[in-house]
């Protein structure tokens, strides 16, 4: 047994490189992972192709509604490549905690952070409701980050509990959303959902609907859960969850119920 897994094992000559050092260099790490174009200068550098994360209108949307990072205290949820850690610097956070439980995607915010000189980030690699749960009460953010993250939780009732347990200010989230109509009528979502459970956090009783991630999970690039599964909520589940946990609606935007993964918007939200 020993020897078959010293056979499979990468030589450790292909870990070297022997050419000058270069951006590329660091992003071929990762080769073919990678899901974000990258800004000026380095939108020539092969990285992802899909996705502007490093120009994202849902950031820009989230300044105009609040009046600007300049000099606020922010948690980001997930950053997966710092593309939106990337943006809330530039326009002046003083301090970014950026959480993320993909190794391999923290490893590649930090080849951003580099790349990009990022000074007023800091990045975490763990689970980021694990950070939230062993935090005293008094730890608060102005900002509360959590983009695409919320439908990849087993529990997302606990996630939004915990974030206004933390937020002093505003609370940013976008997220997919559990609508029967739309998804059983499209057989491209409707085959990834498999029942639904009734459920309760802290006294707020909702419907979980088990999605399950099937052969995305195949990919390297993978970027959601830490679970073959995860749990949608409805958006009046999710407005209710918010009120009862004390946070209202500010402003609603970005609403797509016909986005190719699943219905989706955005919502500003801050204490009632």
């Amino acid at each position: 047994m020993n020897t078959q897994q010293k056979n499979t094992r990468p030589n450790v000559m292909d870990l070297y490189l022997d050419s000058a050092p270069s951006p590329q260099n660091a992003l071929d790490i990762f080769q073919g992972e990678w899901s974000s174009i990258l800004p000026e200068p380095y939108t020539t550098l092969r990285a992802g192709t899909a996705a502007p994360l490093f120009n994202d209108e849902r950031i820009l949307w989230l300044a105009d509604q609040i009046g600007g990072f300049t000099d606020k205290i922010i948690l980001e949820l997930g950053p997966l490549e710092a593309g939106h850690t990337y943006m809330l610097e530039k326009m002046g956070a003083a301090e970014i905690t950026a959480i993320e439980s993909n190794t391999r995607s923290f490893l590649k915010c930090l080849i951003i952070k580099e790349l990009l000189k990022l000074k007023h980030a800091q990045f975490l690699c763990g689970d980021f409701r694990e950070f939230l749960r062993q935090q005293n009460d008094s730890l608060k953010f102005e900002i509360c980050v959590a983009s695409g993250v919320l439908y990849h939780m087993k529990n997302p009732a606990e996630l939004i509990a915990l974030l206004t347990r933390h937020c002093s200010g505003h609370l940013f989230i976008w997220t997919h959303y559990y609508d029967a109509d739309i998804i059983l009528n499209n057989p491209g979502l409707s085959a990834r959902f498999s029942g639904s459970t009734e459920s309760e956090h802290e006294g707020f009783k909702h419907t979980l609907y088990r999605q399950e991630y099937q052969t995305a999970l195949e990919w390297h690039g993978f970027c959601g859960g830490n679970a073959p599964t995860s749990a949608w909520l409805t958006r009046d589940d999710i407005m209710r969850c918010l009120k009862n946990f004390g946070f209202e609606i500010h402003a609603i935007s970005f609403d797509q119920p016909n986005h190719p993964g699943g219905p989706a918007f955005a919502f500003v939200a801050r204490r009632s």
